[in-house]
């Protein structure tokens, strides 16, 4: 054999050799993948459960309340402007229903004769925080601050304490919700949600509200919502005609031996 065709072949075999050597390649990847899924499959499920067992011990605001009885609650924060508060008040007293506003201290500061008028009315005033901050990011210092400064800014402005407390854009965690509880405060959540701020009409309001109420609900509207006032002629007369009655939030919820669920619904433990 000469030289020419001893190369040849000596390069016929090599490549045999190399598509052998990356086949036996290719299955020892293929293997070492699927054992490396078995063996971390056991490991996700596990990360995930501890996860979800971590999350069940999460405390919860009251969303709303079980109760048999036909009653719901109103509420309307109150951060910025007075445009249409004063109507919002005429409605609910030409429609004999009493509701909770949440209002942040700088606007109980700014607007206190709109602060006391909510009182005098027969409406509850709860804080909605100093600051309006997002107090899942503050220490509980500076929680006790925010609460302990506007509750007593309701106070003199209205001559009444208060209990309850929502927190700005709905933001808790457990310290803040904790913290509220050891200074006497209930936090409240809602179940049922306007979307007023949205700018929504009232029509859309209103069916919001009428297809999201059940007994024990508590309703989130703002009291500048633009068709908020215009929405709640509607909203108290279908659910009026179908047998629910409109109370305060504090006259809602269990002040005492009760217990709130994974879906802070609020249970009487009595």
């Amino acid at each position: 054999m000469d030289r020419t065709k001893k190369i040849r072949k000596s390069k016929r075999t090599y490549g045999r050799g190399s598509r052998e050597k990356i086949g036996l390649t290719a299955v020892l990847v293929t293997l070492f993948c699927a054992l490396f899924v078995i063996v971390s499959v056991p490991t996700y499920v596990v990360k995930r459960e501890a996860v979800k067992t971590a999350g069940s011990s999460r405390v919860l605001p009251i969303y709303s309340v079980e109760t048999a009885e036909k009653k719901v609650a109103i509420s309307f924060d109150c951060a910025w402007g007075v445009e249409y508060t004063e109507k919002l008040l005429d409605i609910m007293e030409k429609n004999d229903v009493r509701c909770t506003f949440f209002a942040v201290q700088f606007w109980v500061e700014k607007y206190p004769m709109y602060a006391s008028s909510i009182v005098e009315k027969g409406h509850e005033l709860g804080t909605h925080s100093r600051t309006h901050s997002y107090m899942s990011k503050l220490s509980e210092k500076e929680i006790r601050e925010e609460l302990r400064s506007s509750c007593e800014a309701i106070e003199k402005a209205t001559g009444q304490k208060t209990n309850l407390f929502r927190a700005p854009y709905g933001d808790y965690d457990n310290l803040l919700i904790d913290t509220a509880k050891d200074m006497g405060l209930y936090t409240i959540q809602w179940d049922v949600d306007s979307l007023d701020w949205k700018n929504l009409s009232a029509t859309e309001i209103a069916m919001r509200i009428i297809n999201g109420a059940k007994n024990g609900s508590i309703i989130l509207c703002h009291n500048n919502g633009l068709h908020t006032a215009e929405a709640l002629p509607l909203i108290f007369s279908t659910l009026k005609n179908k047998g629910f009655e409109f109370v305060p939030i504090g006259e809602l919820i269990y002040k005492e031996n009760y217990t709130v669920d994974a879906n802070g619904r609020q249970h009487s433990s009595v």
